[in-house]
């Protein structure tokens, strides 16, 4: 009936990771502080920290975008 799925290895996966083999601690650490950094993984999370309405969600993107626009008026 049903067929089993192969799940594949790391491909679409969220979850950061580092191999550490024949590598320093220390060197691992950073590397996966560096993918995390990058990955914007930190910002997501404080985003999804507390709720917050779409139509507060869009009025806050429309803030940020006027802000955006004025700064670029005034560099020119």
């Amino acid at each position: 009936m049903f067929k089993k799925q192969k799940k594949s290895k790391n491909k679409g996966s969220t979850l950061l990771y580092v191999d550490a083999t024949g590598k320093s601690i220390e060197r691992a650490l950073s590397e996966f502080k560096r993918r995390v950094k990058n990955s914007n993984m930190l910002k997501e999370l404080r985003e999804r920290e507390f709720y917050q309405k779409p139509s507060s969600a869009r009025r806050e993107k429309r803030k940020q975008r006027m802000i955006k626009i004025k700064s670029l008026k005034l560099n020119d």
